[in-house]
């Protein structure tokens, strides 16, 4: 829901409280789709380094796990790296970063 799109990223974004920060990230990951990928990435272009750092820990937690859930992210960040919204971008590209980093614990055999 649009409407929904300011407060989340005030949330990620919590100036007060970086639990706040980790954990509405760490919801928005684990949805694994465009919409939740989208409000972190538009977070990270604009995130501060402390934020930045509580949302990577974020990322590593949800995408740590499964090689198919990493590479389906991955794709969805190559993608929205050509959005026109130059935040959304910006922080794909940040995102994609992130996720590059990851060695799964589970791939296929």
């Amino acid at each position: 829901m649009q409407e929904a799109v300011e407060p989340l990223l005030r949330l990620v974004l919590d100036p007060g409280d970086t639990f706040v920060t980790r954990r509405t990230a760490e919801g928005l990951l684990r949805r694994k789709d465009r919409v939740g990928l989208t409000m972190v990435a538009s977070a990270l272009a604009v995130a501060n380094d402390n934020h930045a750092d509580w949302i990577h820990t974020a990322i590593v937690d949800v995408f740590r796990i499964s090689s198919d859930d990493l590479d389906e992210a991955l794709r969805l960040c190559e993608e929205m790296s050509g959005d026109t919204d130059d935040r959304v971008t910006r922080g794909a590209r940040r995102l994609h970063e992130s996720l590059a980093e990851i060695d799964p614990v589970l791939r296929p055999s």
